[in-house]
């Protein structure tokens, strides 16, 4: 009992020191109720204090909560600060470029983060309403910042917020100008944001200038140009934002490649950042795409897209012979848009990452084209190949596209929608669909059928449990092949790599959820045209791969 009143009490202290020095009066008073509840708010309490968010290379992401272990005022001045500190020490001479989303916080995390910016003497430039993260990473290089901040926390929960930093020329280097940060610039900012004061110290100067709207007309060119004038623009598109910032942006660059503005669902067409139509804001989870599927079919759509709530993200959906719609997966559309490119004459190196299908692979050895494999997240694959050839394409499973690297070295929900609705314009004049073009490609590569078993978890030591038992027992068979190859990254990465075959299966923790994920391919040959036939075994053994691995993992 002594020593629980011992906790109690050294967490009380802890929280009284922080409401000291925080400089939001409304965090300041939710932390204080929290002490009020006391003992009955001990274990609310002890979790915002369990440690300070971390900063990583995915940036800062977490619940909207008082507290160092949540997203507020108070964390977010902090990490300014560091990150204005890191930047001065390495010399980097820019202004710093702020944008922001429409989730609850994000204006005022923004504008702190600029008024902590001016207080160090450094030139601070917000985008002008809340936008598309490609627009805050194509505004890095446009504007020929030190670094850029994107307030977002992308396709989280509602309670959610998060904090991204990109990096200009100076400290990027040549691959990294406009890219997310990779180590060791984490573990710098980390330090530099660790040995940040007392936060009634950092001085705070003007909230910026706020840029004009010119910027957005900037980017909404750049994007249309993308594609080449005078393809086919006939084309029927369904879309959604998913309550998110992408509407405004997309639309204007739809009509400034030519296309027809697309119909938008009418529930999810503005901004909300309670996202009340769905229960996650995230075009892969189940549901999520149920509206825009119900406003394609009505209104007789060729082909449906949804951008998650910072527009990073492109999902499309196809209509079934049965009348439904299906969503693509990311490798399904990767591969169109590679294999697009590819015949379009885009030259260059082509790259995914190793969560990703192996068909980009066997396509750019078929056909000669530079290939590169990298590590999770487009902050490796706009990095990809080290420089030794351009990238001109990179694309990741989880809807991330990057066609055009010299317009946003990032995912870009915008532009992956222009090129998608390009082919698919292309393949209707022809009398052809996006359905058929993939068959065509299973035809000439192989079926390359992938799947996901993915777990969600309250207490993060289960992962680290199931982790260690896959390297404790590794599989000796997938699908009745026996496993030719395993791969373990450790210690670059917690990632286990299986091979048999024609199955393959890659197991890590996601890197910005409570989820380990398992992601699962299988190929299989498509024999006399049968895609039918290929398709259907190629499912049933996806199935049984998907339940042998739950079984490996024990979960």
């Amino acid at each position: 009992m002594a020593a629980k009143s011992l906790e109690t009490d050294t967490l009380r202290e802890l929280a009284e020191r922080w409401i000291a020095d925080d400089p939001d009066p409304v965090s300041r008073a939710e932390l204080q109720a929290v002490l009020d509840r006391l003992p009955a708010g001990a274990d609310d309490l002890a979790d915002r204090f369990a440690g300070p968010l971390t900063f990583g290379t995915a940036g800062l992401r977490g619940p909207l909560r008082a507290g160092p272990n949540g997203m507020n005022l108070a964390v977010v001045t902090q990490a300014a600060a560091g990150l204005v500190r890191w930047l001065a020490d390495g010399g980097a001479t820019g202004p710093l470029v702020i944008g922001y989303d429409a989730r609850h916080g994000s204006h005022a995390f923004a504008e702190q983060t600029a008024r902590v910016a001016t207080g160090a003497g450094r030139p601070a430039l917000l985008l002008p309403g809340p936008l598309p993260t490609p627009v805050l990473a194509y505004a890095v290089r446009r504007l020929d910042a030190a670094a850029g901040v994107m307030v977002t926390a992308s396709h989280n929960p509602p309670q959610d917020n998060g904090y991204k930093v990109y990096l200009g020329a100076e400290l990027g280097g040549e691959l990294g100008a406009g890219a997310q940060i990779v180590p060791p610039a984490d573990a710098g900012i980390s330090a530099a944001i660790a040995a940040v004061g007392p936060l009634r110290d950092v001085p705070l100067g003007p909230p910026g200038e706020v840029l004009g709207t010119d910027l957005v007309s900037a980017y909404v060119a750049d994007a249309a140009a993308v594609l080449p004038a005078g393809g086919p623009r006939d084309l029927s598109v369904a879309y959604t934002p998913m309550h998110g910032v992408g509407a405004a942006v997309l639309g204007a660059a739809f009509a400034a490649a030519g296309f027809e503005m697309p119909g938008v669902v009418p529930e999810q067409a503005q901004p909300d950042p309670d996202f009340p139509t769905v229960a996650f804001p995230n075009p892969e989870e189940p549901g999520a795409i149920d509206l825009l599927a119900g406003l394609a079919a009505r209104t007789g759509a060729d082909i449906a897209i949804a951008n998650d709530p910072d527009a990073d993200r492109c999902a499309v959906a196809v209509p079934e012979p049965d009348g439904t719609w299906r969503m693509l997966r990311g490798d399904e559309v990767g591969t169109l848009l590679a294999d697009h490119l590819m015949r379009r004459g885009v030259a260059g190196l082509y790259a995914t990452t190793i969560v990703s299908s192996s068909m980009l692979r066997a396509m750019c050895e078929a056909r000669g084209v530079p290939y590169d494999e990298t590590l999770t997240g487009f902050k490796w694959i706009v990095r990809g190949g080290g420089g030794r050839e351009p990238l001109v394409f990179g694309y990741e499973e989880a809807l991330g596209y990057c066609v055009a690297p010299e317009h946003v070295r990032d995912k870009d929900g915008i532009t992956a929608a222009l090129t998608v609705a390009e082919l698919a314009a292309e393949l209707k004049a022809q009398g052809r669909t996006l359905r058929d073009r993939l068959d065509e490609l299973a035809t000439e590569f192989g079926l390359h059928v992938t799947d996901q078993y993915s777990v969600r978890v309250d207490d993060l030591s289960e992962i680290t449990a199931a982790m260690a038992r896959i390297r404790a027992a590794v599989p000796v068979t997938l699908v009745g092949a026996p496993v030719t190859e395993v791969r373990d990254l450790l210690p670059t990465a917690d990632v286990v790599i299986l091979h048999s075959g024609a199955a393959r299966v890659v197991i890590r923790p996601s890197g910005t959820e409570p989820k380990l994920k398992a992601y699962l391919e299988v190929v299989e040959p498509v024999t006399d045209g049968d895609v039918a036939a290929a398709r259907l075994r190629a499912g049933e053994a996806v199935a049984a791969l998907r339940t042998e691995i739950a079984a490996a993992l024990g979960m």
